[in-house]
């Protein structure tokens, strides 16, 4: 490699670190680098100066009370402060619940995790692709290859709200790819999963997850509707760019981060489950997960070194998710400052 290219491969290096740069949003890179505060409240005043409207945490560290922490508005326009205890849309961390209930009732051999959806579903053979090859354990594990429906143009404007609006919104649509062959996060999945559920039960699977999962665990503040809950009781969410206060939209599951840390330990330390039920379910999903949906982001998480589980409620949303990656970011502050503590 001869001088002249040298400098020309250095002067496109510096040109494309330059351009990279002027696209990074510097307030993720200022909360990145910033001194990390004394405490978790700290970090979470900072998080508002950082353009949130109200922050959540839960903390429940083995040894240690489980503790509490809110920042900014429950309720932006009425002036009302973020309240520890707050109903929140956990989005897809129900996918949780739902993991542990088909787990459930395959111990129980209620279900078959190699049955397919043609087994289950037969109606939908030929309107969805691989119906006879797409098996339940697929669908748990987003490796089925079916299109996910909250990826349609303009969702979020006007979302679905019945079980056949959604799956209109994939059928006949091919494959992303074949069954097994990849992995793609895709909402459908766990739309088709519900519909076997309450199929196999006979009722809504929700009453079976109050059941199986929650009484158990006396977990009084998890909803399945917000059509069950005090709307004063849910925390505002905030989508950057929408005027207005997105509480009443309704998505999925509702719960208080304590409810939600309280079923994230027994997850983990296995309290949740009859015998035989783990083994099922480690074979299919994962111990932690994030939702989002406009105005809501949510992350649950164990952290072994810690033994502490901590979950984390943000009420504003982006169209450019740089509040997620935000959150991230906070996240991992919180945990560095309870490993330092």
């Amino acid at each position: 490699m001869n001088k002249t290219t040298k400098t020309i491969i250095r002067i496109a290096l510096l040109v494309g670190t330059i351009v990279s740069l002027f696209f990074v949003p510097w307030l993720l890179v200022k909360a990145w680098i910033i001194p990390l505060p004394d405490t978790v409240q700290e970090q979470l005043d900072e998080a508002i100066e950082h353009g949130f409207d109200g922050v959540i945490v839960y903390v429940d560290e083995a040894g240690k009370p489980p503790a509490f922490f809110a920042a900014g508005w429950h309720d932006r326009e009425k002036k009302i402060p973020a309240n520890p205890h707050a109903l929140f849309k956990i989005a897809s961390i129900s996918k949780l619940y739902d993991a542990v209930a088909v787990s459930k009732l395959v111990s129980d051999e209620r279900l078959s995790l190699d049955k397919s959806i043609a087994d289950y579903l037969p109606e939908l053979e030929g309107e969805i692709e691989n119906a006879d090859k797409i098996t339940l354990r697929l669908m748990i594990q987003h490796r089925s290859g079916i299109p996910n429906f909250t990826d349609a143009p303009d969702f979020w404007a006007a979302p679905t709200q019945s079980y056949e609006e959604s799956l209109a919104l994939i059928l006949d649509k091919p494959a992303n790819f074949k069954p097994g062959e990849d992995y793609e996060y895709c909402n459908t999945n766990y739309l088709l999963i519900n519909k076997i559920m309450d199929n196999e039960l006979g009722y809504d699977n929700f009453k079976f997850i109050q059941k199986e999962i929650l009484d158990p665990l006396n977990l009084t503040h998890t909803f399945g509707s917000l059509q069950d809950v005090n709307m004063d009781d849910v925390m505002s969410g905030y989508h950057v760019g929408h005027p207005f206060d997105l509480k009443e939209d309704k998505h999925g599951m509702s719960a208080t981060a304590e409810d939600v840390g309280i079923f994230l330990r027994a997850l983990n330390d296995g309290s949740l489950f009859e015998p035989g039920e783990q083994e099922v379910y480690s074979s299919i999903y994962e111990y932690e997960h994030a939702g989002w949906v406009p105005g809501y982001q949510s992350f649950a998480k164990y952290n072994k070194d810690l033994d502490a589980v901590t979950v984390e409620f943000y009420s504003t949303t982006d169209p450019k998710l740089y509040n997620w990656n935000l959150s991230e970011i906070i996240n991992r502050r919180i945990v560095k400052i309870l490993k330092g503590q």
